[in-house]
């Protein structure tokens, strides 16, 4: 159909084309635009409107640039328009001013030099502004050979020559060179083409944002983070039959509690925020394989995402840095790790830190300060030992919840038949459970009550405040989970969560640390010298640690400190908890944790550690001999 347009009150029809050679070849298209040529405005709007008719109906992008040609064919050298781009494949055609922009690259001619800015075609097709932070970039196209290739750049990179050079990693052709007039061109046509560049909300991170959704749940919006992340982003997406994963995972959620924890656990990332709650681990582990745990992770992946190992689920082998940063990019989605145990090193995986939410202030390669990561987000690993150990930090052991696998207990009934299931059927639950969570303030509130309902309850038996909020979180997840998208009832209880929490005690460093030195003592009993000894023909040779009472060790402090310290504790923080909960004897006069006591005659300052003291010894076998 014929295009029409009024010009001057005229009615003027756009010729009628049957097919883009005919557009092409014949001159009707260049003579109807120039007919206007003594009226420059006129002619820049009919310019336009050929040019648009010209890409919607024949898929032709460099019409102005042609019309360009056009007028310098009969005019000689003297053109009344701007340069445009001329690129073979070019998403879209923008005025470049004085810049030459063909198949050959991109250069302009001065009175005493030709500027290259590109030997290969470039150009901005997009302006993004993030929704969370408000930072500006430019989406780049660029072509090498016959592929056109995109990169999102933050504008700082693009307006200054030092830092444009590092596109050169991404396959864009500058050099030190032609940095700077790649930046003049670049900033050039952007500015030449402000109105025709589109304006798009971009994001480059995941979660809940407000007065826009939950993302990546969200449509027209480009994700501008770090390219390292597209494989995990790209991987958050529904596949496959409902249904089959459905009734595939119910089944797995009847055959064990500990899949049913760990499948919770996905779905509790998005309530830490709702609940004003902290981050907080489920860790599976067994020390044989064949037990499931992998499988199990598998199914609280495909929650969300594909759940092939690789792509949502990684395999953690990264600096702190990396850490932080993962999980500030999944923000309120689950971070999940395959075999931790490959993660060893001095950078190893940090529970404490990552369960702060909070990254470290870092500067920016580009200097000033990178803006800090935060994160809000449950993360679900498995692997071969417990995620903590005897001498981890109360900060640590207090926000993580370890599930032993036993061999005689599988967390997956049939492994293979269940990831064959999975693999191809998965991503459908994830949405649908946050777009309830957040569909009104009364669904959030709720949850909420829910939650506050659960975790008082569980604060009144023998565990921390932290292991309670983070059974609790498992136990509201499992409960909408199980009306929202499983049905059926069987929801996760606070009996069945119970038997996985530490107790006040377990968490307690100091604690830990006490019952480890009562250990050591009982282990190196014949380094230290009787107190009713009085015959050197008694005393052990070697090195001594001190003097054995029945109810108490006087240990010397330097012994001391290296049995704590090699254990994992610090020993000063070891002895202030021992002397507040009156667990070693100290001076009443002199300030300090140690006391003198005479060991072989000599005068020696020693830890006056109180022994336990067993009221009912009937299930004590006395090996004193």
């Amino acid at each position: 159909m014929e295009e029409i347009t009024e010009v001057s009150g005229e009615i003027m029809t756009i010729p009628e084309f049957t097919s883009a050679e005919e557009f092409l070849t014949e001159l009707r298209a260049f003579e109807w635009v120039y007919q206007f040529h003594n009226n420059k405005f006129t002619e820049s709007r009919m310019l336009e409107k050929m040019s648009r008719f010209a890409q919607e109906k024949f898929k032709i992008r460099n019409f102005k640039s042609l019309y360009n040609d056009y007028l310098k064919e009969i005019k000689g050298n003297y053109s009344i328009m701007a340069n445009y781009s001329n690129f073979d494949g070019q998403p879209m055609e923008l005025i470049t001013g004085d810049w030459e922009a063909d198949n050959d690259g991109v250069k302009r001619t001065t009175s005493s030099e030709v500027q290259i800015a590109c030997c290969h075609p470039i150009m901005p097709i997009e302006r993004l502004i993030n929704i969370d932070t408000g930072m500006e970039k430019l989406k780049l196209t660029f072509s090498k050979g016959k592929r056109w290739r995109e990169i999102i750049v933050e504008k700082k990179i693009v307006a200054n020559a030092s830092k444009i050079i590092d596109l050169a990693d991404y396959g864009i052709a500058v050099t030190s060179d032609t940095a700077k007039y790649l930046v003049k061109y670049l900033s050039e046509v952007e500015n030449l083409n402000f109105d025709e560049l589109p304006e798009k909300s971009s994001f480059s991170r995941l979660g809940y944002i407000n007065n826009e959704g939950f993302i990546p749940y969200v449509d027209n919006l480009v994700f501008d983070g770090d390219l390292n992340y597209r494989t995990i982003f790209n991987s958050i997406k529904s596949c496959g039959d409902r249904d089959k994963w459905l009734d595939e995972i119910r089944a797995v959620r009847k055959y064990s509690t500990a899949a049913k924890i760990t499948i919770a656990a996905a779905f509790a990332s998005p309530l830490i925020s709702v609940c004003s709650a902290q981050v907080f681990f489920t860790h599976l582990w067994s020390s044989g394989s064949g037990t499931g745990k992998t499988v199990a992770l598998m199914c609280a992946a495909s929650i969300w995402a594909d759940p092939l190992l690789g792509k949502y689920i990684q395999t953690f082998n990264s600096t702190q840095v990396g850490q932080e940063r993962l999980a500030a990019f999944l923000n309120q989605l689950p971070l999940m790790i395959d075999e931790l145990q490959l993660n060893k090193g001095k950078d190893s995986f940090n529970v404490y830190q990552l369960s702060e939410g909070v990254g470290r202030s870092r500067g920016s390669k580009y200097g000033g300060i990178d803006t800090t990561p935060i994160w809000a987000n449950s993360v679900i690993t498995t692997g071969e030992t417990p995620l903590i150990s005897v001498s981890s930090g109360a900060g640590a052991y207090n926000r993580v919840i370890d599930i032993e696998c036993k061999s005689t207990e599988k967390v997956i009934e049939d492994g293979l038949k269940t990831t064959s299931i999975i693999k191809n059927n998965y991503g459908f639950a994830g949405k649908e459970f946050v777009t309830l969570l957040y569909s009104s303030e009364t669904m959030l509130q709720l949850v909420r009550d829910y939650f506050s309902k659960v975790y008082k309850e569980l604060c009144q038996n023998d565990t921390t405040e932290k292991q309670a909020m983070a059974a609790a979180l498992l136990v509201t997840a499992d409960k909408f989970a199980t009306d929202w998208i499983f049905g059926g009832g069987d929801s996760l209880t606070i009996e069945d969560i119970s038997k996985y929490l530490a107790t006040k005690s377990e968490v307690s460093l100091g604690e830990r640390g006490y019952k480890y030195m009562c250990d050591w003592v009982s282990i190196n009993a014949n380094r230290f010298i009787r107190a009713n000894c009085t015959s050197y023909d008694d005393r052990e040779s070697g090195d001594i640690y001190g003097v054995l009472d029945a109810d108490k060790a006087y240990v010397i402090a330097s012994a001391f400190r290296r049995a704590t310290e090699e254990a994992g504790y610090n020993s000063s923080s070891l002895l202030s908890y021992l002397k507040e909960h009156g667990l070693i004897e100290t001076s009443k006069t002199k300030r300090g944790n140690t006391q003198r006591k005479r060991i072989r005659g000599v005068p020696t300052e020693c830890v006056f550690l109180i022994l336990p003291n067993e009221t009912d010894e009937s299930d004590i076998e006395d090996l004193d001999f």
